[in-house]
């Protein structure tokens, strides 16, 4: 399999960690949907990260969806998500909020990144920024109240969206969500970070490098 897709997106990111995680082998190909857009475009021409090749060829998208196909890879030997029902839906729950936080990350970074100062649009930004406070509220309060495994062997698939969330967040807009105001997302993202799924596969613009 060749996962395709830069590490400082949250979802590519999340994928590469996961199938790590999972026990499962892939290669890596860091394209940008921006600067190499036609190279992209030629293995996906939707040209959306992450797009993962299977073995055959066939090309999938959008991290949930290449997730699913991991776990059913990965079956029965290993899998990311509880198999109790209620453990279940908490999982589901934090994970909701850590794509949500991703999704109003994003779209922050793209009003910034992408449209002309004069053309932002400040009732957009505020109630896009009330959003990913509110993700990160919640989640600091899950976290507090019911705290998540952090090692390579406990860690699911909550866990690990959380961190990369986090990790995407602190890295790109700092200033919004202060790291101090989260105690419990800030220490388990540090403990998360530390594992060596997260340092093989770290934010920025680097290559995929297996561990072992």
């Amino acid at each position: 399999m060749e996962l395709i897709g830069m590490l400082d997106s949250p979802y590519v990111r999340r994928v590469a960690i996961s199938l790590q995680l999972l026990g499962l082998r892939f290669e890596h190909r860091s394209l940008s949907v921006f600067s190499t857009f036609a190279q992209f475009q030629r293995i996906n021409p939707v040209v959306k990260a992450p797009s993962l090749v299977c073995d055959d060829g066939e090309v999938l998208m959008d991290s949930t969806l290449i997730l699913e196909f991991a776990e059913a890879l990965a079956t029965p030997r290993k899998s990311l998500m509880p198999a109790g029902l209620a453990e279940r839906q908490h999982a589901l729950c934090v994970i909701g909020l850590a794509l949500a936080a991703c999704e109003k990350s994003v779209q922050i970074v793209y009003e910034r990144n992408l449209r002309p100062l004069e053309k932002l649009h400040e009732p957009w930004m505020t109630r896009v920024t009330g959003q990913l406070l509110a993700a990160y509220g919640a989640l600091e309060s899950e976290f507090k109240r019911r705290p998540l495994a952090f090692t390579r062997t406990t860690i699911n698939q909550a866990g690990v969206s959380a961190a990369v969330a986090w990790q995407f967040t602190q890295q790109m807009l700092p200033e919004i969500v202060p790291a101090e105001n989260y105690p419990a997302l800030r220490e388990f993202s540090s403990r998360a970070e530390a594992l060596p799924e997260f340092t093989a596969a770290p934010h920025g613009a680097s290559t995929y490098r297996p561990t072992d």
